[in-house]
């Protein structure tokens, strides 16, 4: 059993959300291998994890066990790749509460353009984006990874995706853009689906960068 599963052993799942503070950001660093470095004060509270706990430990000792692996193969192909890649995650704190947040990422490289570390943000994510569309999606994922691997929960995911006509990201940016519009605070912006420069712009917009 691996330090990941060792971990995850111990905790009791519950299916409570951590309370927190949504308006903050969750901010860590991690070397190229995903081993954390850095996590604010944030993360501390959320995760429920104290500084020295998290130190040099995997990154995925927050993983929790409703995550469909092929969310995290993707996000791991894009990020080796030296490409930002914006996922909806949801976490496991110690306590064994859950946390949805949304991924924004910098990634720093040598002066050879290797990676050498990962910057994270992460952010909360509206309720009615993750029960009305992600968490169907993530469960029929993970039940298609139980039956049938990793190989074909990403083949339906990008069936998925094509039915869609979106990427992954595209698709996700535009249940939150939907959800924000309805609420009124981009009613004066037009979202352009194409645009890429449009598309930084409005995640920008979102992690405050």
């Amino acid at each position: 059993m691996n330090q990941e599963n060792q971990l995850q052993a111990r905790i009791a799942v519950i299916d409570k959300e951590v309370t927190w503070d949504k308006t903050q950001v969750i901010m860590s660093k991690t070397n190229a291998f995903g081993i954390i470095e850095y996590a604010n004060e944030v993360f501390v509270d959320v995760s429920g994890y104290e500084d020295y706990e998290l130190m040099g430990q995997p990154h995925n000792i927050i993983r929790h066990p409703d995550m469909p692996k092929v969310i995290f193969k993707v996000l791991w192909e894009n990020l080796k790749q030296g490409k930002n890649f914006h996922a909806i995650v949801k976490n496991l704190a110690k306590s064994g509460r859950y946390y949805w947040v949304i991924t924004d990422f910098e990634i720093a490289k040598d002066e050879k353009g290797v990676i050498v570390n990962y910057f994270a943000r992460r952010q909360s994510v509206p309720q009615e984006v993750i029960s009305l569309h992600i968490e169907p999606l993530y469960k029929k994922l993970q039940q298609i990874e139980t039956a049938s691997g990793v190989e074909f929960s990403e083949k339906y995911l990008i069936g998925f995706l094509e039915e869609k006509k979106r990427t992954y990201i595209e698709y996700i940016k535009e249940l939150i853009y939907e959800h924000e519009k309805a609420q009124s605070k981009f009613s004066n912006y037009e979202m352009k689906a194409e645009d890429e420069e449009e598309e930084r712009g409005f995640f920008s917009r979102l992690f405050g960068r």
